[in-house]
């Protein structure tokens, strides 16, 4: 998939079905979190940016591949 050098939406992810099951599979209940959907006008760089202060580096560059790979 073509993360526009990560310049591609959160929205535009999540209304992609492939992309949106890599997110359902990997976070599964914390996309049901409110924030997801205020999220939906980041990029995808603000995204990462931002999780990194809950999440391993690892998961979101595992993340980021797999979706590229799409």
């Amino acid at each position: 998939m073509d993360l526009r050098n990560q310049t591609i939406t959160v929205g535009e992810l999540l209304d992609n079905p492939r992309s949106n099951a890599v997110f359902q599979r990997r976070f599964g209940k914390l996309m049901r979190h409110p924030m997801v959907g205020a999220a939906r006008s980041l990029t995808l760089k603000q995204l990462a940016e931002m999780a990194a202060v809950y999440l391993p580096p690892r998961t979101i560059q595992d993340t980021l591949k797999e979706l590229q790979q799409l």
